[in-house]
């Protein structure tokens, strides 16, 4: 078994794996390959990142075009999965012990840490992938033997195949472990589809090595989550293995709160997650080889190959530190707060040499794992101390020592939040154990009461037109609503009229496209036919096929009423202030005193909607025209008519008659001047200007500008803003 605070150092990545020393080619000439020799990113390491607007795509995944995996699970025989693995937990391989007969902890560890990467402030990360099978993640020094704990779960993938994910399984797994040691979980929502690549959009930090140490105030607000790259959360022996309990409170409550857990979730998560298993620290952290990433070729995808004793069972080394926590590490129970309280603690060493703590004149009171003969002294984690040390945090674990049923509760919501915090709105759950109860931070919306007909969306587009705001204004409105959209975690979008309640109704961003949101209210109010989530999003219908007959191509946005209008009860805005992101270069946005170059944050705004680089360029040539900067400036602007759907900025962009210039010390404005004259043309951002100097986007920007163009600008816009409008529409699948 195991548990969410197993590590271990890896090699250097550039260590040679015992197959490539002996390799017979090496002293023969190398031959070109495929992928080898000095690449782009060698020579220009500053190079937009384009391609991460092509991942996952069709090319990449194996399964047919028409693969449905939501219908795919429904044929599922669900009873028969949980059975199976149930029976798969006390399964003990030779190849990889269980300890005391059960992988029960190993999988509650394995669940835990594919969860535990997300992050609330760009939601992405998390369990939603499967990216625990890729790396770096499936190699991570916090992931240490998990490489097992999936190997032991293929058979009961193979057996199911394609009606359950991997994403999925993994999670189920967990929760299977919990309920066969007595535990109550809240419930298990299925729906998590498998990618078939690493995400490379994940920034997990800039360190250069594994394991090194950050301070707790840049963790506040950062999407770095973790103290340390190669962590899941934090360094179990203390910040700098210092073996201070009190300094890591900190740490702690950095790094869960970036996932929006409170004191009480962080004492439950972490007292729930050591009530079950132990770490691994067996013998000398030396003694374990690479990571799998960096392991031989006869390894088949395994790491971390030990040469202490057997390397398994009893000689098992994984985290380095040698703890389990209560004396029935297979079954739930109230052990853990029991220990912390009841007994004074002394530093020790694990057999690796790492920092814990032993009950001091303690009974020998746990079980060895593998030798019913042997009874341990009971030990805890430095970081567990901290529960008992740390003022609030012991209030609290105080409360559950005398309370059992109030933590066991705690931990069954905590538990479900950590698994299903990056899987959006309950739209997406599937499966016969999906919790009946609304949780505010799973975004919830009020049952329709609408459902307008044709003929009332037809009056409804009528009245927008005639309500006197201009397309600059229709549009604007509907991009603020749906753009806040993200893939990662699935929140934001328009469905909810969110963009009404705070806090995104207060946003800077927001304040000139809010000035259309009077009319639109008294327009739905006065129909009573939709929702004003949807009389926003036909404020953009209306807007857009009005500058498509302006540029002379008549086109009908496709719509799909049914949303619904969220009340400011059912939004959580402190986390979904997050949602407003550090730019919008769809709208020439960015916030104050971000030092991040702005056009590498468009393309990060363009992945968070899931766009394509081609659909990211015919917006942004599409959005200028109709005049959408968030402050009505000009930046990008490359056209006299504004409201018209025409190619201008693409043409304007694109002509050397114009020279550019930066107008301030950073070079984030810029002024084109007549290459002739000198006289002043127009203005651009940064956003503006790349896509005539990235190649990439320079040759997309060439499709539209070219003379036959026109209409399939208008069409290609279209098609992409549809698609924006509809990210959250999960009830449409």
């Amino acid at each position: 078994m195991s548990t969410p605070t197993e590590t271990n150092t890896p090699a250097p990545v550039d260590t040679p794996s015992p197959s490539a020393a002996k390799c017979p080619f090496h002293s023969a000439p190398m031959h070109p390959v495929a992928g080898g020799g000095t690449g782009n990113r060698d020579w220009w390491p500053k190079q937009l990142r384009v391609d991460l607007l092509n991942q996952h795509s069709e090319r990449s995944n194996p399964l047919d075009p028409g693969f449905d995996y939501r219908q795919e699970f429904k044929k599922l025989d669900y009873a028969a999965l949980k059975a199976d693995l149930k029976a798969l937990l006390s399964d003990s391989q030779d190849w990889w012990p269980a300890d005391w007969g059960s992988y029960g902890g190993l999988f509650i560890r394995m669940a835990w840490h594919s969860a535990g990467t997300y992050r609330m402030v760009d939601g992405r990360g998390g369990g939603g992938r499967g990216q625990q099978r890729f790396a770096p993640l499936n190699s991570w020094p916090d992931n240490v033997s998990l490489d097992k704990a999936r190997r032991l779960l293929w058979p009961v993938k193979q057996k199911y195949g394609q009606k359950i994910s991997w994403a999925d399984l993994i999670i189920l797994a967990g929760n299977i472990a919990l309920e066969a040691s007595g535990f109550r979980t809240f419930g298990f929502a299925a729906g998590r589809e498998d990618t078939w690549e690493p995400d490379l959009d994940v920034n997990w930090g800039d360190e250069k090595s594994w394991l090194a140490h950050r301070k707790s105030e840049a963790l506040a607000g950062s999407p770095i989550s973790a103290t340390e790259l190669g962590l899941i959360y934090v360094n179990p022996e203390g910040p700098e293995a210092s073996g201070d309990p009190l300094s890591a409170a900190p740490f702690i409550r950095a790094t869960f709160g970036n996932m929006a857990m409170d004191d009480e979730e962080i004492v439950a998560l972490i007292a729930g997650g050591h009530t079950l298993g132990k770490t691994h620290g067996a013998g000398p952290a030396d003694a374990v080889d690479v990571d799998p990433e960096a392991s031989a070729l006869e390894q088949q995808g395994l790491g971390w190959r030990s040469s202490h004793g057997s390397g398994v069972g009893k000689d098992a080394i994984t985290s380095g530190l040698e703890v389990v926590w209560t004396q029935t590490p297979t079954q739930w129970s109230n052990h853990f707060f029991e220990n912390l309280f009841k007994f004074e603690w002394v530093q020790t060493r694990s057999p690796a040499g790492a920092i814990q703590w032993e009950a001091q004149d303690a009974e020998a009171i746990i079980p060895d794992p593998f030798d019913p003969a042997i009874k341990r002294r009971p030990t805890m984690l430095t970081t567990d101390l901290t529960l008992r040390f740390d003022p609030e945090f012991e209030k609290i674990s105080r409360r559950f020592l005398n309370d059992p049923q109030a933590f066991a509760e705690a931990f069954a919501r905590a538990w479900f939040k950590l698994t299903h915090r990056d899987m959006g709105p309950k739209a997406r759950y599937l499966g016969p154990e999906v919790p009946k109860e609304d949780l505010i931070w799973q975004d919830p919306l009020p049952a329709p009461v609408h459902a307008p007909s044709a003929a009332d969306i037809a009056d409804l587009k009528a009245r927008i037109a005639d309500s006197g705001l201009t397309v600059s204004q229709l549009v604007s409105i509907a991009w603020a609503s749906a753009s806040t959209f993200r893939g990662g975690d699935k929140r934001g979008g328009a469905n909810g009229a969110r963009i009404a309640l705070a806090p995104q109704k207060d946003w800077e961003a927001n304040r000139l496209a809010l000035q259309a949101l009077p009319r639109l209210q008294q327009i739905q109010q006065a129909s009573g036919k939709a929702s004003l989530a949807d009389v926003i999003v036909l404020a953009g219908v209306v807007g857009v096929e009005q500058a498509a007959r302006a540029a002379g191509v008549a086109v009908e946005v496709p719509f799909a009423p049914g949303r619904v209008d969220a009340t400011q009860e059912q939004t959580e805005a402190e986390s979904f202030q997050w949602l407003e992101g550090l730019a919008d270069g769809f709208r020439n946005w960015k916030k104050a005193g971000v030092n991040a170059p702005t056009e590498a944050l468009l393309i990060d705004k363009a992945q968070q909607l899931t766009l394509t680089a081609p659909e990211l360029t015919v917006l942004v040539g599409g959005l200028r025209v109709l005049g959408t900067n968030h402050d009505g400036s000009s930046h990008g602007v490359f056209t006299d008519q504004v409201g018209v759907l025409s190619t201008d900025f693409f043409t304007h962009l694109l002509d050397m008659s114009t020279v550019w210039a930066p107008v301030d010390d950073a070079a984030e404005v810029f002024q084109g001047k007549d290459r002739r004259t000198g006289e002043p043309k127009y203005t651009a951002t940064r956003n503006d200007l790349v896509f005539g100097s990235n190649s990439v986007l320079r040759a997309l920007a060439e499709v539209y500008a070219e003379a036959d163009g026109r209409e399939k600008f208008v069409k290609d816009f279209v098609a992409a803003w549809t698609k924006v409008m509809n990210l959250d529409r999960f009830d449409l699948a």
